[in-house]
């Protein structure tokens, strides 16, 4: 195998993993047990006002794995910063550590602020906030922070589980 065909073999390995794997943690790590909403969480109009906020924000930022900021991010990393700006509730970084947080919730039960997972790849996930309507905001690797349809073909057949955090 020449080394422009494993390089782009690498390439592809990287991309399929996706927010899966666990980048190194930067700043503060995540205290458990800790958080304190500062908004009322049983109301999902107020819920959804912070998630639309934190969409303004961020909208069209680029995916970008292992990226944590609005020059780039990846989904887990915004899912960990929207919970943390808007609610004050201190999160995992990862996908594979955030699907273990909250309580199970079925897909017909859904509610505005869930997390919302999807298995994207044999060994990778990809999870975005639920915003009501079969609708979900994430950081999508093509499209960037953006919102997307439950319903739609690709995500109906990739959706996983989704937790209530909130």
């Amino acid at each position: 195998m020449n080394f422009y065909r494993i390089f782009i073999i690498l390439l592809s390995v990287a991309f399929l993993a996706a927010c899966s794997s666990s980048p190194r943690y930067i700043g503060k790590s995540v205290q458990k047990n800790k958080s304190i909403s500062s908004i009322s969480v049983t109301s999902s109009s107020e819920v959804r006002q912070q998630l639309l906020r934190q969409f303004k924000r961020w909208k069209g930022t680029p995916y970008r794995y292992g990226g944590e900021s609005l020059s780039g991010v990846d989904c887990s990393a915004f899912v960990q910063n929207t919970y943390r700006a808007k609610f004050n509730k201190h999160i995992p970084r990862t996908t594979r550590t955030q699907i273990k947080v909250g309580k199970k919730v079925k897909k017909s039960q859904l509610r505005v602020g869930d997390i919302v997972f999807f298995k994207t790849g044999r060994n990778s996930m990809h999870n975005g906030i639920y915003m009501g309507n079969s609708t979900f905001m994430h950081a999508s690797s093509s499209k960037g922070v953006t919102i997307s349809n439950l319903h739609n073909n690709y995500w109906r057949k990739r959706y996983l589980t989704s937790r209530r955090v909130l």
